[in-house]
């Protein structure tokens, strides 16, 4: 029984017309009530007055009149209705600025006012001729950011000279000579600066991507180039007896660490690529959010962060230096050689006679002759 009676009283509270709680109720004169916007709004679209309820025809247009019984009413229980249909204000939300207490969401924000309202204090601002001619936007909070701290007058204009958003009183003052634009004749201009760094910013991306495949593929040979070190090393030192196990070991251990190096090298460019990547995609974001707002104000005054590229390492020079293996090989056959020749003098008289019985030249491959040092023409004696 105690939800009929609650839904019995809403019904009784609301308009038939808009199914409202009544707001500012008048009464025609055949006793139905309506809100005075919705029955005035109603017949300004007949040709002939009727009621919207019962089809009573009147000859002129009535005289509606407040219903004072019916308006107390609906101040005490239509409040609690409206409230129930209205979202309450969350954390990071604009609240509205002419609730008492428990304040609502605000829907709109009036330009000339500076105040925010709920769609219940809008109301005026869509009926009075005077107030519809205020500027209504999208919720905005501290308003009071939109007034000169000078002149205490509303910033409608932008200096071109000083770029800072001025009042009226301050083109004849501080600003005399200078060129002002409405702020929204500026909006429209960064508005197509700032689509221009908008279109900059993919390309910016797609050149630092290019460089990371190419330092990629560089690091691919790099390692196709030391896999081929360290096998022609292979092949050159396991026909070595004695310490070639070792030798070709710390061969093999300088040629990584080599490519390790350069390994790193690339993963710190690619690094420092991919934070740019991530940066000027955050970047991208904020200016494609920043041009779908239409706070001229809020606007202009994040545009001088973004109107530049963030600062960015020159890559078109960007490359990664394959290690070089020139020499190395030769190094390591020299300290072979010299162990050889120590191991050799340990040999037995008839085993160093036996070794002296295939003294000759040692031939090299044509690839691999460099890597000997100058004058090794290794004579076992």
């Amino acid at each position: 029984m105690a939800s009929a009676n609650t839904s019995c009283s809403e019904e009784n509270f609301s308009c038939t017309i808009c199914l409202d709680v009544f707001n500012s109720p008048v009464s025609t004169p055949c006793g139905h009530n309506f809100c005075r916007t919705c029955i005035n709004n109603f017949w300004d679209e007949k040709l002939e007055y009727k009621c919207p309820l019962c089809n009573e025809l009147f000859h002129t247009r009535p005289d509606l009149r407040v219903n004072i019984l019916l308006s107390e009413m609906v101040d005490r229980f239509g409040t609690s209705v409206r409230v129930k249909e209205q979202p309450w204000v969350e954390p990071g939300e604009v609240p509205c600025d002419v609730c008492p207490g428990t304040q609502l969401k605000a829907v709109k924000s009036c330009l000339v006012c500076l105040i925010s309202y709920c769609q219940t204090h809008l109301e005026p601002h869509q009926r009075v001729a005077v107030l519809k001619k205020h500027p209504l936007v999208e919720p905005i909070d501290r308003l009071e950011d939109r007034m000169c701290e000078k002149h205490d007058r509303i910033l409608e204009l932008f200096c071109k000279k000083e770029q800072v958003c001025v009042c009226l009183l301050c083109t004849v003052t501080d600003h005399k000579s200078h060129p002002v634009v409405p702020l929204k004749e500026e909006y429209e201009v960064k508005t197509a600066q700032l689509g221009k760094i908008e279109a900059e910013v993919p390309q910016m991306i797609q050149k630092r991507k290019l460089k990371i495949k190419e330092i990629n593929e560089t690091v691919g040979l790099s390692k196709k180039d030391a896999d081929k070190e360290i096998a022609d090393a292979g092949q050159a030192l396991t026909a070595l007896i004695g310490c070639v196990e070792k030798c070709l070991n710390d061969f093999n251990q300088m040629v990584k660490e080599r490519l390790k190096s350069t390994e790193n090298q690339a993963k710190g460019l690619i690094k420092g690529l991919e934070q740019e990547i991530v940066d000027l995609t955050k970047r991208m974001s904020k200016v494609k959010q920043l041009l779908h707002t239409e706070d001229h104000l809020h606007f202009l005054k994040a545009f001088g962060s973004l109107k530049d590229p963030p600062p960015t390492r020159d890559r078109t020079t960007l490359a990664v230096r394959p290690p070089s293996y020139e020499g190395a090989l030769g190094k390591y056959l020299h300290q072979l050689k010299e162990t050889l020749d120590m191991e050799m003098k340990k040999l037995p008289g008839a085993e160093l006679k036996r070794v002296q019985k295939y003294k000759g030249d040692v031939t090299l491959e044509p690839r691999t002759a460099n890597y000997w040092p100058t004058g090794s023409r290794w004579e076992l004696e």
